[in-house]
């Protein structure tokens, strides 16, 4: 009889490296049948069949950073969106081998909710955020159910915390999101002997632009020789020339250009841009983890939201470390960016960084070894 198993993640974040998983699993046993949920979003990172139709809604998932976005999901259907998942988790209750819930809370009483043994993956959570942790009841319940199999940390120290608590079956076995960063062979065309700047604004339009043009404010200040490329999100192609035009900038063709500044935009070659970055300066999620794991030093520049506010950035320099700086304007970075590429010893910093707080390629495979290993005890 062929297992099945069910992926539900929340968010785009948790979308990547649920997928990640997925298909690590699917090329160990191609045999398995495997459905995915994406709680929030439409779940474009899923190339298999979805439970329910994911929908997009005006938070994107960061409901937390503010009452006014609940309120906008809200008004968008939240509600409804969330009583046809649950609906149909009830229907298929019992009818799936394993489920994998990358997320928090959310998905783990979803999963919780199909009676199905399951895995968690608590990619929004860790002991890096408060040095210690504590884990909230409806959570703590959620990990000790007999249902839940394997915990998977996002970093060794969560891990051995989750351990130290009891949670003996929780394991760090990688990162997903590091298996994303590969590309065939370099394409960028760079100047041997400047440093590369790399500009992450973010994924989630319009907030996206909005970041774009502050990132465009910051490089108009910057003393030092340098040469700069964003990776951006082919959706915000369009709308490059009017972001150009509202920051004084010329554009053609994927190039912004300043008096003597020019900042190239690609939606086609991000891993190869972080790649070759010898620093970033981004306002994003996922794509900063990234950053971070590959050893660069991130500025953060704190934005309107949703989600790349002070709060959002404070966190994430408490999640990733001595990595990160977060400054509060344009100028503030652009005095901070040349003391940053100078200091050699904290650029070898970062990368000891990096692999601590985020780790190396190879947790896609890690995990689905581990998964398939569920499935067949089950049986």
């Amino acid at each position: 009889m062929t297992s099945k198993v069910l992926f539900i993640s929340n968010g785009t974040g948790e979308d990547l490296n649920s997928n990640q998983v997925l298909q690590a699993l699917q090329n160990l046993a191609p045999q398995i049948e495997i459905m995915a949920l994406p709680v929030v979003g439409e779940g474009r990172a899923y190339q298999v069949p979805l439970l329910v139709s994911g929908r997009s809604l005006p938070s994107r998932g960061f409901l937390y950073m503010s009452s006014r976005e609940l309120l906008k999901d809200l008004q968008a259907g939240l509600i409804g969106l969330t009583l046809t998942q649950i609906n149909s988790l009830l229907r298929h209750r019992g009818k799936f081998d394993l489920v994998l819930a990358t997320g928090d809370v959310v998905v783990l009483a979803m999963a919780w909710l199909t009676g199905c043994p399951y895995a968690a993956f608590l990619v929004s959570a860790s002991a890096y955020y408060e040095n210690r942790f504590a884990l909230p009841l409806p959570t703590n319940f959620l990990l000790r159910s007999r249902q839940c199999r394997q915990i998977f940390c996002r970093d060794r120290y969560t891990a051995e915390l989750c351990q130290a608590q009891g949670l003996t079956h929780a394991v760090f076995a990688g990162y997903p999101i590091m298996d994303l960063l590969h590309y065939a062979q370099p394409r960028l065309q760079l100047h041997p002997d400047l440093p590369l700047v790399a500009f992450l604004p973010g994924s989630r339009l319009p907030e996206a632009c909005q970041n774009l043009g502050l990132i465009l404010e910051l490089a108009k200040l910057i003393t030092i020789p340098l040469q700069f490329y964003g990776a951006i999100v082919p959706a915000m192609q369009p709308e490059l020339a009017a972001i150009a035009t509202a920051h004084g900038w010329q554009y053609d063709q994927g190039a912004f250009t300043y008096q003597h500044i020019q900042v190239h935009c690609r939606s086609d070659m991000f891993a190869e841009i972080l790649d070759r970055a010898n620093l970033v300066v981004g306002m994003a999620g996922t794509a900063v983890e990234q950053a971070v794991g590959l050893g660069k030093p991130v500025v953060q520049l704190v934005g309107q939201g949703p989600q790349f506010t002070y709060r959002f950035a404070e966190a994430q320099m408490r999640l990733l470390g001595k990595s990160v700086h977060t400054c509060s304007n344009p100028m503030q970075a652009a005095a901070l960016i040349p003391q940053i590429l100078q200091d050699q010893a904290y650029l070898a910093a970062c990368k000891a960084n990096g692999a601590d707080r985020v780790g190396h390629p190879g947790g896609s495979q890690a995990i689905a070894q581990r998964l398939l290993k569920l499935i067949e005890y089950k049986k």
